[in-house]
């Protein structure tokens, strides 16, 4: 069992070292370069999945989220200046290996068929829960370090992500996998 110095409390916020908060706030900015970095590979995989799309209306879907996503690249500019910092990436593997992936399922599925728009709509939803997931802990971060300005950016980036996801998914079961089912 470690001991603690009489003066310091370990657990509570109030008593939390500038060591600990600093090494947070140096995951949260590293979060968000990885999720920069992503966002910006993802606006254009993005354009290539609508160029592969069957239906209209999904790709309609795809490229409405990548005007979207463009924006997000935008919004998370504004979170790294209400930080006092130049917007930076790095690689983010996690999404390279999604995106690796929608291409091989365009490549293994057959040009214009629903049963294509399937697997696009799988891998995107692949990609926005993962986006749900990097957000929602940004934002939790971010209202954990009392950065006001950089959580509401990322919850309205948050809602976004969702409201695309729900989209697919009312795209898949209404008309997608029931003509794919047919093919």
């Amino acid at each position: 069992m470690k001991s603690t110095d009489s003066g310091k409390t370990n657990n509570n916020k109030g008593g939390r070292s500038a060591a600990r908060e600093s090494a947070l706030t140096e995951l949260f900015v590293n979060s968000l370069k990885d999720i920069n970095w992503a966002e910006k590979q993802l606006v254009k995989s993005l354009k290539k999945m609508a160029k592969a799309a069957t239906s209209d209306q999904l790709r309609a879907a795809f490229e409405e989220h990548a005007t979207q996503t463009e924006g997000h690249v935008e919004r998370l500019a504004e979170v790294f200046t209400s930080l006092g910092k130049r917007p930076t990436s790095k690689k983010c593997d996690a999404m390279e290996g999604l995106i690796s992936e929608a291409e091989e399922l365009i490549e293994e599925t057959e040009e214009g068929t629903e049963v294509r728009d399937a697997a696009l709509i799988a891998a995107a939803q692949k990609v926005e829960h993962y986006e749900i997931a990097t957000y929602g802990t940004l934002r939790t971060l971010a209202g954990t370090l009392n950065l006001n300005e950089a959580k509401r950016l990322l919850e309205q980036t948050l809602e976004e992500e969702k409201q695309a996801d729900v989209l697919l998914t009312e795209i898949a079961v209404n008309y997608v996998n029931e003509e794919a089912a047919q093919e």
